[in-house]
Order: C-alpha cells, then sequence, then structure tokens
C-alpha cells in the first residue's frame, strides 16, 4: 500500500460512500506526488485532501482557494498555506483533472 492509499483512506472512511455519487471529475495525482505526500506537514495534506475534494465536485476552477489563479489557458494554481502551493491542469473534452505539483512556493513550476 502506498502513502497515497493511506492518505487517502485515513480520509475516505470519514465520509460514507453516498457522498461521492456526485463526482463528475477525475482527479489524477502524478507518482512523484504520490511517493512524497508523507513529507508534506500534516496540515497541508489535509488542505490538499479538501482541495482535491473540491476538485472533483467543482472542476478545475475553485475560485474559493487561497491565491486561485490561471497559470496558462488550462492551468490552474493555489496556495494550501502561505508557502505552499498545488498546480494542476485540465483538458476540456476530458473529465480528468491532473495535479502535477504539490510542494513549496520557492519550487513551484510556474
Amino acid at each position: 500500500m502506498t502513502c497515497f492509499d493511506v492518505f487517502m483512506n485515513k480520509y475516505l472512511s470519514i465520509y460514507p460512500k453516498m457522498e461521492y455519487n456526485w463526482m463528475k471529475y477525475i482527479i489524477e495525482i502524478k507518482r512523484k506526488i504520490r511517493r512524497n505526500l508523507w513529507r508534506l506537514p500534516a496540515k497541508i495534506q489535509d488542505k490538499l485532501f479538501l482541495l482535491i475534494k473540491d476538485l472533483q465536485k467543482m472542476g478545475p476552477v475553485v475560485k474559493h482557494w487561497h491565491n486561485f489563479s490561471a497559470l496558462d489557458r488550462n492551468k490552474y494554481h493555489c496556495h494550501l498555506s502561505y508557502s505552499w502551493v498545488a498546480c494542476w491542469s485540465y483538458e476540456e473534452e476530458n473529465i480528468v483533472i491532473e495535479v502535477y505539483y504539490v510542494g513549496s512556493r520557492e519550487n513551484a513550476p510556474y
């Protein structure tokens, strides 16, 4: 079982299965991020999970997140805290959102 599986099982067990009938977007998290999730602080892991839930429910544009902005035509980012950032991309003809970066603001790919 990977760190990501443990991470998701920790939170998915809290919510009843019925809640997930509304999901219309599929979230893919890059393998490198999944391998390094355990290195993130616990509060950042919690916020990342909430971001993933919002992305699943509302799609790639989640304007209520702190410092949310478009990086490119189909690339977005938001701050999980002052120094932690998440970046994701989205293809219009697809229902798949790919989270390609979660990490420090200084090393962000923008």
